[in-house]
Formats: C-alpha cells, sequence, structure tokens
C-alpha cells in the first residue's frame, strides 16, 4: 500500500489563504457588485435567459473571453512581484490596461484595481516595493491600475501558492457574474450554486492552462460578450456600470 502524502500547513499558508478569502471577497470595496461585464445586454436582448445560457456565457468568457486574459495577466503580475522585478510588473500592467475591448470593461478593470491597490495598502499594508512602483504607480502616469495585476501582486507578496491564487481569482470572477444574473432575475439562487458547481472543472482547467501557456500566447476571442458590452453603454434602462 502506498504511503500517504501529506502536505504541512504553516502558520504563512493559513495567513495567505486568509487573506486572499477576505480580497477576494464581495465584502471588499471594490465595487464589483456594480458591474455585469455585458451581461445585462445580453439579459436584455434574450441572448441569456436561464440558467443554461448563463452557464454558457460563463464559461466561455472564462475559456476564451476575458476571463483568459485576466488569467494570464494575474499569472504575469504574481509571476513579476515575486520575483521583484518593479519593470515586468509595469509592463503586465500597462498590457492589461490596453487589452480591453469597449470602455465599460476598462472602467470596470481600472476601477477595482485602484479601489484593491489603495484598499489593501490601506488596511492590510503589504506593501511591497514591486506593488507600490509597478502598480500603483500606474495612476500617477495616466495608465490606471489593471484589477487583476494588482490582485495577482498582493497574492504573491501574501505569500500565496500562484495555483491557488490564479483559481479564487477565476472563482470570485465567476461568483461576481453568477451573482449579476441573480439580481437581473435570470434564475434563482439554488441554480446559481449550480452553476457554480458546473464551473469548478471549468476554472481548475482555465488556471492549469494559464499556467503552462506561453506568455506571448496573449489574446481572447469573447466577440459576443464584447458586443454586448458596447450595446450596455447605449442601454436606456440598467442596474449596472458595464
Amino acid at each position: 500500500m502506498p504511503a500517504m502524502r501529506r502536505r504541512i500547513i504553516t502558520m504563512a499558508m493559513i495567513t495567505s489563504l486568509y487573506r486572499l478569502f477576505a480580497w477576494l471577497s464581495p465584502a471588499f470595496p471594490t465595487g464589483a457588485f456594480s458591474y455585469s461585464h455585458g451581461l445585462e445586454a445580453a439579459a436584455a436582448a434574450g441572448t441569456v435567459h436561464d440558467r443554461a445560457t448563463l452557464l454558457a456565457w460563463i464559461a466561455a468568457l472564462i475559456r476564451v473571453g476575458s476571463g483568459r486574459i485576466d488569467a494570464d495577466l494575474f499569472r504575469d503580475g504574481y509571476r513579476a512581484a515575486a520575483s521583484g522585478d518593479s519593470a515586468a510588473l509595469a509592463a503586465a500592467n500597462r498590457r492589461g490596461v490596453a487589452y480591453r475591448a469597449t470602455a465599460e470593461l476598462a472602467l470596470e478593470s481600472m476601477a477595482q484595481g485602484t479601489a484593491f491597490a489603495a484598499t489593501v495598502g490601506a488596511a492590510w499594508n503589504p506593501h511591497p516595493p514591486t506593488l507600490r512602483a509597478g502598480v500603483e504607480g500606474g495612476p500617477e502616469t495616466g495608465e490606471g491600475v489593471c484589477h487583476a495585476v494588482a490582485v495577482g501582486a498582493a497574492a504573491a507578496a501574501a505569500g500565496a501558492r500562484l495555483e491557488d491564487a490564479l483559481t479564487l481569482y477565476l472563482q470570485s470572477f465567476a461568483s461576481n457574474l453568477m451573482s449579476a444574473g441573480l439580481r437581473l432575475g435570470l434564475m434563482g439562487q439554488t441554480d446559481g450554486q449550480r452553476i457554480l458547481a458546473a464551473l469548478e472543472a471549468v476554472i481548475g482547467d482555465a488556471a492549469a492552462a494559464s499556467l503552462a501557456r506561453d506568455p506571448e500566447d496573449f489574446g481572447a476571442a469573447g466577440i459576443a460578450a464584447d458586443l454586448a458590452s458596447m450595446a450596455h453603454e447605449t442601454q436606456y434602462s440598467r442596474l449596472f456600470r458595464s
């Protein structure tokens, strides 16, 4: 019978996980609840109208849309911060700011990134030099703060494992979209949890793919979501900012 493998849990690991859960919680004040990532327009058009269509929408975003982009940005921000490479962190942030298909999606990422960096610095105060120079320096140059890069850098500063941090980030991304679907009346709470359960393998595969992917293989093809975001910018009646 093979010997059981035991993972030694240290206080540092517990602390890093605690911070990740706090930073990616709906209670963390980034304003994530006010964005639907174009979902509101897709719901108004009838493209997304129930549990099955919302599940397919979120899964596509994670696999080939903005979720794929943010996964790679998170990875690059984490690795740059972990190695103390402030130039690479600044480059990842610039890429994250630039790769937004619409003004609303840019607002969604930059407003959350700015709020995240400010709150982490004020309340949690890990403040490694890489985070200050590479991410918080963004607003001073007019570049803005990319949320995925900011969280990735903070996760590295907290000593979290990249695999754990990236998985939790993508789960938070999916949860926020599911919550937007609840508020749009697309399904009930139990069906919302069924969506998150069905996305478990999707998120696991997406995180693993990002960690194995060449950094130059960067991009997305979430055209339907981008068009929905464009439509949302002129939507007459709306609940969300994106």
